[in-house]
């Protein structure tokens, strides 16, 4: 008995990411799979009386998009629950959202929200800029996020209800010894844990947070993502989603070893060896993370050679990475053991070194699958570039910052010029043969749109034209390749090469229409593509109105 394909796709511009088949005209689907990929003579002859046959009028359709390094259910969160900074606002624009925000909450009620530029940095770590924080917050406890997601500026109400004081590690003075506010990387950890303990979202708030972090990543073309640190809230959200049939997306979580920025309740060992009983169809507990340094902007990056000197850090600081060697080793050792691969965020070249130095002792060791990420992996000293590729290790590079913009004016002030304009060196991992993997880290970045990064890889200027110039133009790649990081790349990475990432049969119907074809515009034009339609397993998950 023949079986007929639920729907054909046919007419269109297909774009497969298939090298073998790298164009086609029309697709078919059958129970959420693709059953055929070719001509649309070819495949409309597969249709039967009950298939649903649509003429895509010439539109571009590829795979999916995929990104390697999110944290969706922290965007769903922050959209459906808390204070949303403008970008880019300077210290007056921050206390105005904060004043209007904390009029509409009860008298005790936390202010949480974010997230303020890096480049700001200097404008709210200062007495009177905190003063300003607490008059606009009628007293309430503050905690903001910066766009690292890694630094909080916070109130004295709630430095004083998490008991965070000046002289502890991380809490940024001033001239005079007094708390800013401004608390770097773990320091903020007591405070978000205080806001937890205030009342933190129900099991049905969470569920809500992340589904409505996956419906935003499918406006943008997404169907295929890694939440780059989780712990068993999200993990329950995703487990709940799929088996109600609201699940999306293809999602692979990262469960945390270590936390120095969310101030989740479980992490490490009471964590990463718990997590199958969240594992469903579409939902994948397949790795750790470890943080292993922090961000070049607040000098916690651990690098090679120094930073440039500050009164506060002196003429030799190079930051440190957070686990020894020896540790971090014991920790991939034990994760692999396991069957969990390892997503490692490093920022600088000395903890990318660390890390290959350790997966290098596991490969040796017979771990000779086992998948690891350089999460950011922003700089990478020139003779580790081939490692990547020897070793297996995948690059999951992002966030969008190979490009002018905040982000690398706020480097640029901590290390010598030279240095800090030589960040994420694409095009050379992509020669020496590595996994190039394409992600977003939502919310860090302000969206997951791929077009921002895809226009960026390949011209290396700043999308929206806000900040001038090239950034290390040299790194450029092709539009091919950079479509390649955001679909076969990224998935190839989290292990989902078999189920989606390009469009070949048997895989996953999961795929964009696009309002144009980018390879018949020009490259400055990329960040104008925008998704018209989205589907996921055969059907349609997202339509522009």
């Amino acid at each position: 008995m023949t079986t007929h394909p639920d729907l054909i796709l046919t007419g269109g511009r297909v774009y497969t990411v298939d090298p073998s088949n790298p164009w086609a005209e029309a697709v078919a689907v059958t129970a959420g799979r693709i059953a055929a990929v070719g001509a649309a003579a070819e495949v409309s002859a597969l249709a039967g009386p009950d298939t649903e046959v649509r003429d895509l009028e010439g539109a571009f359709v590829m795979p999916g998009l995929a990104d390697v390094h999110n944290h969706f259910f922290l965007a769903g969160k922050e959209e459906l629950f808390e204070l949303r900074v403008p970008i880019g606002a300077h210290l007056d624009g921050i206390i105005a959202s904060v004043r209007e925000h904390a009029a509409s909450l009860p008298a005790d009620a936390w202010v949480v929200g974010g997230p303020w530029a890096s480049d700001r940095l200097g404008e709210v770590s200062t007495r009177e800029a905190l003063a300003q924080l607490n008059e606009a917050a009628g007293g309430r406890p503050v905690m903001l996020s910066d766009d690292s997601h890694h630094n909080r500026w916070v109130s004295s109400r709630a430095m004083q209800i998490a008991g965070v004081e000046a002289g502890q590690p991380g809490v940024v003075l001033d001239a005079e010894g007094r708390a800013t506010g401004v608390l770097l990387e773990s320091a903020g950890i007591p405070v978000a844990r205080a806001q937890q303990a205030a009342g933190g979202l129900t099991p049905g708030q969470e569920r809500s947070a992340a589904r409505r972090g996956v419906e935003i990543l499918n406006s943008f073309g997404v169907t295929a993502f890694q939440d780059a640190g989780v712990s068993i809230h999200i993990m329950e959200a995703l487990r709940s989603l799929d088996a109600a049939g609201e699940l999306d997306a293809w999602v692979v979580s990262s469960m945390l070893v270590n936390d120095d920025i969310f101030g989740f309740s479980r992490v490490g060992d009471d964590l990463v060896f718990d997590g199958e009983r969240y594992r469903t169809e579409r939902h994948r507990p397949d790795f750790v993370k470890i943080f292993l340094d922090g961000v070049p902007p607040t000098r916690t990056g651990a690098f090679l050679e120094p930073y440039l000197p500050d009164d506060a850090h002196g003429h030799d600081h190079r930051g440190a990475t957070l686990l020894p060697p020896d540790e971090l080793a014991d920790w991939l050792r034990r994760a692999a053991k396991a069957g969990l691969g390892a997503k490692i965020h490093c920022t600088g070249d000395a903890s990318v070194h660390e890390v290959l130095d350790a997966v290098e002792t596991l490969r040796a060791e017979g771990f000779a699958d086992t998948r690891y990420h350089i999460a950011h992996g922003q700089f990478v000293h020139p003779d580790d570039i081939e490692r990547f590729a020897k070793l297996g290790v995948a690059a999951d590079i992002c966030p969008f910052i190979w490009v002018p913009g905040p982000i690398v004016e706020a480097i640029r002030e901590v290390l010598p010029r030279e240095r800090a304009d030589r960040m994420q060196p694409n095009r050379a991992l992509l020669d020496a043969g590595a996994i190039v993997a394409g992600g977003s880290d939502w919310p860090v970045a302000a969206s997951p749109n791929a077009w921002e990064g895809i226009h960026g890889l390949v011209t290396r200027e700043d999308p929206h034209g806000q900040y001038p110039g090239a950034l290390w133009p040299e790194q450029a790649i092709t539009l091919a390749e950079a479509i390649e990081a955001f679909t076969i790349g990224a998935v190839t990475a989290m292990g989902l090469a078999s189920e989606t990432g390009s469009l070949e049969v048997g895989k996953s119907a999961d795929l964009v229409l696009l309002d144009r074809d980018p390879f018949e515009h020009p490259a400055n034009q990329l960040v104008r593509t925008t998704v018209a339609e989205t589907w996921f397993a055969g059907r349609r998950v997202y339509a522009r109105d």
